[in-house]
């Protein structure tokens, strides 16, 4: 029987190596096209250092190609994504990586992302793509929005919680993976080693995703610290007992539940696509943990995980192998 096919475009950026190198290696389908405007014409397997005999096409190619496919994955800028999606809808199932379709305003767009979003229909149709808050939906979606990578830390974290109607302050370390390849200033290694800075306080891209998926106010601080990989959300509030709240992950596969919050780190989750939460009570105050790895559970692992939803194969189909790349 033959497997379902599958086409990545994006595919030479962070998220678009780790993602080609899970769909290589995936048992349940066929890596069939992969995009890159700067590795077209190149072997796949020079750049994810796996055997493989798929070449890079041009994005314009690649887009020609992906229609024939089960599935594409967009793991483009969401500028880029916003304009291919119509393209492929109808034809194909979409996973988009980018913030493109995750927000249900389309007057959002143009504050958190910098561009106008001009198919609000598309938004309405977008199913947000975090498994464990929304399982039931994806099975069925035709355009799978996956959530970001802090987005998804901060709400694991929150979601058992998030009914109860408190304030939440939320501040959270990110590698430096999470700003993309793209080479900048900023982002190179004299800028960035032995130092740790707060960016974007109170007006990330993914705030107003955290906050429409928990239905809740979060003060987010995202923080840039000198590794590669990982992302530790550290969320505050006042509450004097959590209960049975987190029973609610007991049966999930990528969930892990710490003793407290001190007993989550990025060593727990780093290659892995799995989520790690701890919570500590002292009085009226309340502090849950998260880490998860920013490029797998946070972006291509969980696309994955929206993959076998959408394609109806096991859920963890695929992801049990370790991963470092970068």
């Amino acid at each position: 029987m033959q497997r379902p096919t599958v086409a990545i475009l994006g595919a030479s950026g962070y998220a678009g190596v780790e993602l080609s190198r899970l769909i290589a290696l995936h048992p349940g389908v066929e890596l069939a096209v992969a995009g890159s405007d700067r590795w077209a014409s190149e072997p796949i397997a020079s750049r994810i250092g796996l055997e493989h005999d798929l070449h890079y096409l041009a994005p314009a190619r690649a887009l020609e190609h992906a229609v024939a496919c089960s599935a594409v994955f967009l793991a483009t800028p969401a500028e880029i994504s916003h304009d291919y999606v119509p393209q492929l809808v109808g034809k194909t199932k979409v996973i988009d990586l980018s913030g493109a379709f995750r927000l249900r305003d389309a007057a959002a767009y143009e504050r958190h992302y910098g561009f106008v979003h001009r198919h609000p229909a598309l938004l309405a149709e977008a199913v947000y793509g975090l498994p464990e808050l929304g399982r039931a939906r994806i099975a069925g979606a035709s355009l799978i929005a996956n959530p970001g990578c802090y987005a998804t830390a901060i709400q694991l974290a929150i979601a058992p919680l998030a009914k109860l109607g408190l304030r939440w302050v939320v501040d959270a370390v990110s590698g430096v993976t999470g700003a993309g390849r793209k080479a900048t200033e900023a982002m190179s290694f004299a800028e960035v080693a032995n130092d740790v800075r707060a960016y974007r306080a109170l007006r990330h891209q993914h705030a107003p995703e955290i906050e429409q998926g928990l239905g809740a106010r979060v003060a987010f601080v995202p923080h840039l610290v000198p590794i590669a990989r990982g992302i530790l959300a550290t969320c505050h509030a006042q509450l004097g007992d959590v209960g049975s709240a987190y029973a609610i992950y007991k049966d999930e596969p990528f969930i892990e539940l710490g003793r407290d919050a001190d007993d989550v780190s990025l060593h727990h989750v780093v290659g892995t696509n799995r989520c790690r939460i701890g919570w500590t009570v002292e009085g009226d105050d309340l502090v849950v943990t998260a880490a998860i790895d920013n490029l797998v559970k946070g972006a291509a692992g969980q696309a994955v995980q929206n993959l076998n939803l959408a394609l109806g194969l096991p859920e963890t189909m695929g992801l049990a192998l370790r991963s470092f790349h970068p």
